[in-house]
């Protein structure tokens, strides 16, 4: 899956790390509580209390009485209040009065039953009131960090419910399904039948699988033997998403049985599972459209099924629909049959094994255009009226489908490849094998798309076909090892751009988007790449910029440490392996030293690097012909130094490249592993300055000394050719943040920009405003305005003559013409030079011909995010983009809308689309993001997400990537411990599973970072800026 954000690069998504099965449970008596469904001997299953810690639905199940509450604590310890009381009474008899008045003593068997009754009574109090913050509800005992607890589920009959773990159990395997849909789109709700043929791998009596929010009305058991159709009981734990299925007769090990469940529910409004779209076509026409998104956990609202990865099977799927709609599946169309009140049924071809979380099927007006190649038919489908900017997405899928196919050695094994534009979809894109889903803006293309929007629709379909083969045909067992999926599709998305679209320069963006990803990865809050998840919101989570790019780039540092041949040779190895298969990133590096094992131990190299967070800074230090090397983690800490010192068990395996100011073309880079703390490296002859991680494509931050700072300096000063534009980019990326660290001065950073005059590639720029945009923004919303504008003056004047240079046109090759976008949106924001008078004159001339002018589409966003200035420019603007077809306009547009100054205008553009109507809810989290950063929406922003959370977790669900950046976008860029207060205050508020999402921690320790660095940069920024 592709998780989409508006802004230009794709920078996923954070996570309370659990720790799972460690300590000996407290074993609760339940041998008192009669039980027709009991845990089978050899499924008892211990619940890690600290894995319900984020389950979805904590709370909604707890009892709103203390007296239920009393009673679900006495059923779960075996026990009845009203019984015992009862028995107390009845036991006063055994006290008779003496003819004196006196009581008599009691008898032995009434003390017995007295003392008896006591003992159990203080147990209970205890369990009830001296276990902190434990609530007894009918799904146990929900508690922040609990040791183990043996726990046995309640069903919501009551009865006793036969598992208790978030994952499911082992004993059952599903080797088909036959899934039969009929959707109703006008009343968003859909009946469903699924035969599911199971392998039972162990003896049991219960078949547990996944089900949320079905009304189930009745399941068949029937043996494939037998045949003998038999109703079996279910029994449903909606805590975990599960029911049991408790078969009529034991269900022996090896032996084959069938389930038939039918149910119904309803169409999703929620961007998940099967959920339901309205919109208007060109004629202001209502029209209905659903689709599917399953990825993470979405298949079990849509069909019981056993919603794991892991569990593969093939899908037969059945679709009745009407006869206006069009029905698509993973599989091509087997028949098509008329059935009765004008309805059809559509039954696709069986599918080839695969995850749940994979199928597909949309329900939809569509329209097609079709290719043929390697016999596989390629097919974009979109709704009718934006058939003709489907071309361009069918070229480039072909030409890339060829490539992989070609490359990987593997021919894509489906007769049919369709890609789908979904008017509203919460994901970028999703990878469903044989039917993939996307945005519009992400799959369409027209005359109004600039150069920035060509190269993501490109990526995006790149990204998605590599999971064709990395997700689909070899999955990740669970998602810990996420990783292997969206690591793999997002690095072989930027080599294939590169081999295949040279002119597009990805490079550039892969490199600013991994940049970004280490400043995550050096929070306290980060996570290894592979991570122990249990929970939705858990495993929302991993959906994160770790999982997609780093991932791709430690993929990318082992390409250019093994070379491009070997890493190729390795991948095809490890698809061969394990086609078909659910693995584990150990299988990966496996594969891997089949092929180097007699050079390099992948393996242990690599879990360096996935088993642990963060990443090394490497210390350089240059001594006549010696250059001393030493790792240690870079860490952005609020309490210390940043530094942590390295034990033998955290060192990373780091392939060092390296060149001088002496290097011949055919002696570098020089290379080195460094597997231990410190090293020292040997020169044939002393240099000017040395450069390590060339091109950056290590996954590491790197310092010199004082004189090699200075060195490095001053040959960008005299000649920056000697230097890769990556080279530069990297030099600038680390200076800054290493005087976040305090390891150098921000002043030396500021030094080193001094050469940008003659820079003359995108990166470096976009790195320099990226680093000196963000001090602007901070500066500025801390009311240092004076301060903030010598900032972005000083960047203006080293920036000047190529802003000078720029035409407002959309000549030159697609970097110069995405350079001039990025110029000239910096300039006119900071009304520099004659930018917005430029800008303004434009956008009139496209006014008065009423939106019919053609504008340089390169630099339409800075045109109309200057006319959306003006009250007359934002209504104008609005209502063309009520009525425009094209996607990317329409982008154009509302961003400009987001950019107003005018709060009421940007209170109400957040509003309409968390209503979801007049814009899509879609686009909720871009907007949030382009207010949060301005200097009039910064606090309106927080202020509305704070209004609307709950309506906000409802639509987006808890941990997902559009949450993640919602919270990021509003929180960034506070700077104060009162807002520190605020934003700790509001999360603690919600609920345990909110306040430890690791976006929520990762925001509060940024702002303790911004507040640090106010602290010791500002009074030192005063005297020499």
């Amino acid at each position: 899956m592709e998780p989409f954000t508006g802004d230009r690069l794709q920078l996923p998504r954070n996570m309370i790390e659990n720790s799972m099965f460690e300590e000996e449970p407290d074993v609760v008596d339940l041998a008192k509580e009669p039980c027709l469904h009991p845990l089978e001997p050899d499924e008892v299953e211990y619940e890690p209390r600290g894995s319900r810690l984020l389950v979805r639905g904590l709370g909604e199940h707890e009892m709103d009485d203390d007296e239920e509450d009393y009673e679900s604590s006495a059923k779960l310890l075996g026990m009845s209040f009203m019984n015992r009381s009862s028995g107390l009474r009845n036991n006063i008899a055994g006290y008779r009065q003496g003819p004196d008045g006196a009581c008599s003593l009691p008898s032995a068997r009434t003390m017995l039953v007295c003392t008896f009754v006591l003992v159990v009574t203080i147990s209970v109090i205890m369990v009830i009131y001296l276990l902190p913050r434990c609530t007894f509800t009918k799904e146990g005992c929900h508690k922040k960090n609990q040791s183990l607890e043996f726990i046995q589920p309640i069903a919501t009959n009551g009865k006793l419910f036969p598992w208790a773990q978030i994952r499911l159990p082992q004993n059952i395997m599903p080797l088909q399904y036959e899934l039969t849909i009929y959707p109703n789109l006008t009343t968003m709700k859909f009946k469903g039948s699924v035969e599911i043929k199971i392998q039972v791998l162990k003896a049991t009596r219960n078949i547990i699988l996944h089900s949320s929010e079905h009304n189930i009305s009745k399941v068949l058991f029937a043996s494939v033997v037998s045949k003998q159709e038999k109703q079996a009981e279910f029994l449903e734990y909606k805590f975990h998403d599960q029911i049991a299925i408790v078969a009529p007769e034991a269900l022996f090990e090896g032996h084959n049985y069938t389930l038939k469940i039918d149910y119904s529910a309803n169409i999703s409004n929620n961007y998940y599972g099967f959920y339901g779209v309205t919109y208007e076509d060109e004629n202001r026409e209502k029209k209905y459209f659903a689709a599917t998104q399953f990825e993470p956990l979405g298949a079990r609202y849509v069909f019981p099924c056993f919603d794991e990865p892991a569990f593969k099977a093939t899908f037969i799927i059945k679709i009745l629909r009407e006869e206006q709609y069009t029905a698509l599946s993973n599989m091509p169309k087997k028949s098509s049959v008329q059935m009765e009140d004008r309805l059809i049924k559509d039954e696709f071809f069986e599918s080839v094994k695969m995850s749940t979380y994979l199928v597909a099927f949309i329900v939809g007006e569509l329209k097609n255009m079709t290719q043929e190649t390697n016999g596989t038919l390629v097919s974009i489908y979109t709704v009718p009226e934006k058939i003709d900017q489907v071309k361009p997405a069918l070229d480039i899928t072909v030409k890339l489908l060829e490539f992989y196919q070609q490359y990987f050695q593997s021919e894509y094994p489906l007769q049919k490849l369709d890609l789908v534009a979904i008017p509203d979809i919460q994901a970028g894109a999703m990878e469903n094998w044989g039917l993939i889903t996307f945005r519009e803006e992400t799959l369409l293309y027209d005359n109004t798309s600039s150069v920035m929007d060509k190269k993501l629709v490109t990526r995006i379909i790149a990204h998605e076909l590599a999971h064709q083969w990395f997700g689909n045909l070899v999955t990740m067992q669970w998602w810990n090892d996420l990783w292997l999926n969206e690591g793999f599709a997002t690095f072989m998305e930027y080599l294939s751009l590169n081999k295949n679209f040279r002119q597009l320069s990805s490079y550039e963006d892969f490199l600013i988007a991994r940049l970004k990803t280490m400043k995550k990865d050096s929070l306290n809050s980060s996570h290894p790449t592979s991570f122990s998840v249990q929970s939705s919101e858990q495993i929302e989570e991993m959906f994160d910029s770790l999982s997609y790019f780093k991932g791709a780039s430690l993929l990318l540092m082992l390409k250019s440490f093994l070379t491009e041949d070997v890493f190729q040779h390795c991948i095809i190895q490890y698809l061969h392996n394990y086609s078909y298969a659910s693995i584990q990133s150990d299988d990966l590096w496996n594969s891997f030293n089949e092929i180097t094992r007699e050079t390099l131990d992948v393996k242990t190299m690599m879990k360096t690097w996935t088993l642990q967070p963060g990443f090394p800074l490497v210390t350089v230090q240059r001594k006549e012909k010696q250059i001393l090397i030493r790792q240690e983690r870079f860490f952005l800490s609020t309490a210390n130094s940043g530094i942590h010192t390295l034990d033998s068990s955290h060192l990373w395996h780091i392939p060092l490249s390296y060149i001088t100011s002496n290097c011949k073309p055919h002696e570098c880079p020089h290379v080195a592993l460094l597997d231990k703390e410190s090293d020292v490296l040997n020169l044939e002859e002393e240099v000017q300055w040395v450069k390590f991680n060339m091109d950056m494509t290590g996954y590491y931050i790197v310092h010199y000394a004082d004189d090699d700072w200075e060195a490095i300096i001053n040959q960008l000063r005299r000649n920056i050719s000697v230097l890769s534009d990556q080279d530069r980019t990297g030099l600038i990326n680390n200076i800054f943040e290493l005087s976040s660290l305090g390891k150098v001065s921000l002043k030396k950073a500021f030094d080193l920009i001094d050469y940008l005059g003659n820079e003359t590639h995108t990166a470096p720029i976009m790195e320099a405003l990226s680093q000196t945009d963000l001090i602007f923004n901070l500066l500025e919303k801390f009311g240092e305005i004076e301060l903030a504008k010598k900032t972005v003056t000083r960047v203006a004047n080293l920036l000047k003559r190529q802003i000078q240079e720029q035409t407002w046109t959309d000549e030159g090759t697609l970097s110069e013409r995405e350079l001039r976008s990025i110029l000239l949106d910096f300039a006119c924001t900071h009304r520099l030079e004659s930018c917005n008078t430029k800008a303004m004159k434009l956008f009139q001339e496209w006014v008065e011909s009423n939106g019919t002018k053609s504008l340089p589409t390169d630099v339409m966003p800075v045109v109309f995010k200057v006319g959306a200035k003006t009250e007359a420019g934002w209504t104008f603007l609005f209502e063309k983009y009520d009525s425009l077809e094209s996607e990317a306009e329409r982008n154009k547009i509302l961003e400009a809308l987001a950019s107003s100054e005018d709060v009421r205008k940007l209170h109400w553009l957040m509003k309409a689309s968390l209503d979801g109507n007049i814009i899509r809810s879609q686009k909720l989290s871009h907007i949030i993001r382009i207010v949060g950063r301005s200097f009039a929406g910064h606090l309106l922003a927080w202020d509305f997400v704070k209004e609307n959370w709950n309506r906000l977790v409802q639509k987006f669900h808890l941990g997902s990537y559009t949450i993640q950046n919602i919270v990021a976008g509003t929180t960034h860029l506070f700077s104060t411990k009162t807002h520190l207060s605020e934003v700790q205050t509001f999360f603690e508020a919600q609920s345990e599973a909110t306040s430890q999402l690791r976006c929520v921690q990762e925001a509060m320790q940024i702002i303790q970072l911004n507040i640090q660095w106010m602290e010791k940069n500002l009074k030192n920024m005063t005297s020499w800026m």
